[in-house]
């Protein structure tokens, strides 16, 4: 299940990020700072529960959830969504809906490091 994800991982590099965050209609403040941003994301599990915390010098966010089940979230650029996380093909599948319009964080593990893929 979504054991193997729990821990601590630490941001190493980000390809397109602008690119991705233009596309959602972030400003251009906004995305400066999260192109200088090297978040760490911890995950953890309680019971059936799974808590997403990211934490960098710009702003820390927090996700609770069950896999499967929509829920309300705050993104850290202040999008209000309804979201899905699923496990998919050993990835864990973040889907956010917003205004007629859909993000996925897509997260994998290989070779021991988390490999993130966000699109719109």
């Amino acid at each position: 299940m979504c054991n193997k994800f729990v821990g601590s991982w630490k941001l190493i590099s980000s390809e397109n990020f602008d690119d991705y965050m233009k596309e959602l209609g972030v400003g251009l403040a906004t995305r400066k700072l999260g192109n200088l941003a090297r978040p760490k994301t911890i995950i953890s599990m309680k019971g059936d529960e799974v808590t997403i915390r990211t934490e960098s010098t710009f702003k820390n966010t927090q996700v609770t959830f069950k896999l499967g089940q929509e829920f309300q979230e705050t993104t850290a650029d202040g999008r209000k969504t309804k979201t899905v996380v699923t496990l998919e093909k050993g990835a864990l599948v973040q889907v956010q809906k917003w205004n007629g319009k859909e993000s996925t964080i897509r997260r994998k593990l290989i070779d021991g490091r988390m490999v993130v893929v966000s699109s719109s």
